[in-house]
């Protein structure tokens, strides 16, 4: 069986808030999963888009206004760059579906610290815990159970050692 490859969450969470974000005017859900790809980690810690409002006429030639909730003390300055992040926007899809920015003052939700880059525990560190593991269950008749449980060993000790260093 092939490795199965790690997915951005925005991938899989596309069709799950598509209903969601057509309810609040935002065809495409992109513009929310993808909006810190478009705009820039700066600017989408300080700001999300609501909602997405197109002109009364589906025939006019006017583009959407979109909707942008910004923190008080931020929204001077994204008010300021509103023509950069509108060309943003309509260079992302390809065209001008972003006439103005409308911005509401309030709270934005903190991303998440992205967690650190995995690494694998040293052959050195592994070998001693399969070591320890040998002595205290047993020999393992599986060379790869015996491999992993060393791993795991080695990972959860790497845990503790950081766990203890950052009290």
């Amino acid at each position: 069986m092939a490795p199965r490859i790690p997915r951005p969450l925005a991938d899989l969470i596309d069709t799950t808030i598509a209903e969601s974000c057509r309810q609040r005017g935002i065809a495409s859900v992109e513009i929310v999963t993808r909006w810190a790809e478009i705009v820039g980690e700066t600017l989408a810690a300080r700001a999300v888009p609501i909602k997405l409002a197109w002109p009364a006429r589906q025939d006019s030639p006017e583009p959407g206004v979109l909707h942008v909730r910004v923190e008080g003390g931020f929204a001077i300055e994204l008010q300021h760059d509103a023509p950069v992040v509108i060309e943003r926007v309509n260079r992302y899809f390809g065209w001008r579906c972003i006439g103005r920015l409308a911005l509401r003052q309030g709270p934005v939700p903190r991303p998440r610290a992205a967690r650190p880059a995995f690494v694998e525990p040293d052959a050195a560190t592994r070998d001693e815990i399969e070591r320890r593991l040998d002595r205290m269950a047993g020999h393992f008749e599986d060379p790869a159970l015996a491999a992993a449980l060393g791993r795991l060993g080695a990972l959860v000790a790497r845990d503790a050692r950081r766990r203890i260093t950052q009290r």
